[in-house]
């Protein structure tokens, strides 16, 4: 509804008496339409203001009063006036008016103009037309009030705005007094709080200060631990072997008689002496591991070798009653480091022995189909292993109490050094046991090295074998031919060079030690030279090599120690060497 549809009420100002007439007829309609007591006055004192300004003007000045509805129900005060000078908004009276309200609008038209102020009304109030009936209905019945009756209504509104004014204050001095009340608790618990953080903070950088002392000393105390055990079992080893060497020429038949007695307490001592190396040894290597100073040597391994090795160690030390199950690999070849790779295993296979009754130990590999890795698990039958003890196996010399324990002996070191061992290796070492039923230990390790051929490397074409010993060229030799390989052999740098001079092969197996030129010179020759650059080697040696040569020769060539010749082992190093090169098989 608009407000000219909803007016309610109309007045043409004539002169003073009006004002209050306005005054009046605002506070009344503002009652009618839901507004409360405040409200009313504020209406009330708008119009009055606004009409005691405009009525100073010459000219003709009309006020309204209406019921609006867009956008929300609200009270329309419009004043309107015709030949009038100078600014209306400019006035005090209606500036006042304006403050008073929710919004003022001024607008001029020639001579003339209007002002309109807004006053919102309480949401769901009633603006229909039968509601400005109403209004007009009861404004009609009022009589008008005189001088007197305006002035105590306006005494009685300032009178109720001066107590309301005093509770408000009233409950603002106390409001400031609990709110000066709570500052005050807040400091005091501020700084009682910042005392304790202090405090606190005190104590995190002491004990940070008495955790990094702790951490220091733990480090010197193992760093120690370590020398003394490497230092100890370097000064045991010598006498040991000598106690051993002697006990065995005592036995030795040749070396004079021994009656019965003497001979059963001279094997009392080599056992003794034997069980004492024995643990030597480890120690020896626990502490080797943990210094740092075993390094691992990756390179194309025969796991199926490994595996023979494996079997024919230990199958014999099985007791009655317990068979060692290793079954064939389901992969070949592997690159990792074999003498670390078998130091576990038989650490993991022995144990599995000592600890089976009856059954068997079982030892199987192949690849994780999700992230590529070899995995080798070896699963006993035997007592098992309670799960608040399968961690704490792991730690150094802890052994889980027992019967087998007792009978058995060891250290305590095997599976510390063995997961040490594998970690070298780049891989891990974890444990599923359950009592009386039997453990399964599984080493994962990294598979195919980045950059190597997954798929198969033959046929190999025409092969340059450089090695100076003809039993090693001979094996070559039936490992190429295997392939589909066409041999060419030089025993020596020169016929290699000639070799080389006169076809350029598609692979070459080169030994390092050969006469001079060495092997090293023969490859740094081949990759000066741009046609011969492209040539895939394979380093076939029987040589130490430390980690810096390894390395150094890695960036050009494949290596592969005499020791684990076979052929998966070479058709993996020829992946490798074709990688390095850039050529396609």
């Amino acid at each position: 509804m608009t407000a000219a549809r909803g007016e309610v009420f109309r007045l043409r100002m004539r002169g003073e008496q009006d004002v209050f007439v306005a005054r009046q007829r605002g506070r009344e309609v503002a009652a009618l339409a839901g507004l409360e007591h405040q409200d009313q006055i504020r209406v009330a004192t708008a119009l009055s203001e606004l009409s005691r300004e405009l009525t100073t003007l010459p000219g003709e000045v009309t006020i309204t009063i209406s019921l609006g509805a867009e956008p929300t129900p609200a009270l329309v005060l419009t004043a309107e006036w015709a030949g009038a000078g100078g600014r209306p908004e400019d006035l005090e009276g209606v500036r006042a008016a304006a403050r008073l309200t929710d919004a003022c609008e001024v607008s001029h038209e020639g001579a003339g103009g209007s002002v309109r102020l807004t006053k919102r009304l309480p949401p769901g109030s009633a603006v229909d037309p039968d509601q400005a009936e109403r209004i007009r209905a009861a404004v009609r019945e009022s009589r008008p009030a005189d001088a007197l009756g305006t002035l105590r209504s306006q005494n009685q509104d300032l009178l109720e705005a001066l107590e309301s004014l005093q509770a408000r204050q009233e409950d603002l001095l106390r409001v400031n007094a609990e709110l000066e009340e709570t500052n005050r608790g807040v400091l005091a618990l501020h700084a009682e709080l910042s005392e304790e953080l202090e405090e606190t903070n005190r104590g995190v950088v002491a004990l940070y200060a008495e955790l990094d002392d702790a951490s220091t000393r733990l480090r010197e105390a193992s760093e120690a631990k370590t020398r003394f055990w490497a230092n100890v079992s370097h000064e045991l080893r010598t006498p040991l072997n000598s106690v051993l060497g002697i006990s065995r020429l005592l036995l030795d038949p040749d070396g004079g008689r021994l009656d019965p007695e003497q001979r059963h307490q001279v094997e009392l001592i080599r056992d003794a002496g034997a069980m004492l190396l024995s643990l030597v040894n480890e120690l020896l290597d626990v502490a080797k591991a943990e210094s740092g100073q075993i390094g691992a040597t990756i390179v194309p391994t025969d796991l199926g070798a490994v595996f023979d090795e494996l079997r024919a160690t230990l199958r014999p030390v099985a007791d009655a009653g317990v068979e060692l199950v290793v079954e064939r690999p389901e992969i070949d070849v592997v690159w990792t480091d074999p003498v670390l790779l078998g130091r576990i295993l038989r650490n993991l296979v022995s144990n599995g022995l000592k600890f089976t009754e009856r059954g068997e130990v079982r030892v199987r590999a192949g690849l994780d189909p999700e992230d590529g890795e070899v995995v080798v698990r070896v699963s006993d039958t035997g007592i098992g292993i309670p799960a608040e003890h399968q961690q704490r196996v792991f730690e150094e010399f802890y052994q889980v109490r027992g019967h087998l324990q007792a009978a058995s002996g060891g250290t305590g070191l095997g599976l510390p050094y063995s997961r040490r061992l594998a970690a070298i290796l780049g891989g891990s070492l974890e444990m599923d046991s359950r009592p009386g039923r039997g453990t399964e230990l599984t080493l994962r390790l990294p598979g195919r090295p980045a950059g190597e051929a997954a798929a198969d490397v033959v046929p190999l074409g025409r092969v340059l074998v450089v090695d100076d010993d003809p039993a090693v060229r001979a094996l070559l030799r039936r490992i190429v031919e295997g392939l589909e390989g066409e041999v060419t052999e030089a025993a020596s740098g020169p016929e290699a060079q000639q070799a080389l001079g006169a076809a350029v092969p598609d692979l070459v197996l080169l030994d390092l030690d050969i006469p001079a030129p060495t092997g090293s010179e023969v490859l740094a020759g081949m990759r000066a030279d741009p046609a011969l650059a492209a040539v895939p080697v394979v380093v076939v040696t029987a040589a130490q090599l430390g980690d810096a040569r390894r390395r150094d020769l890695g960036r050009t060539a494949a290596v592969v120690d005499k020791a684990q010749l076979s052929g998966p082992v070479l058709v993996a190093a020829v992946g490798a060497a074709r990688d390095l090169v850039g050529r396609a098989p």
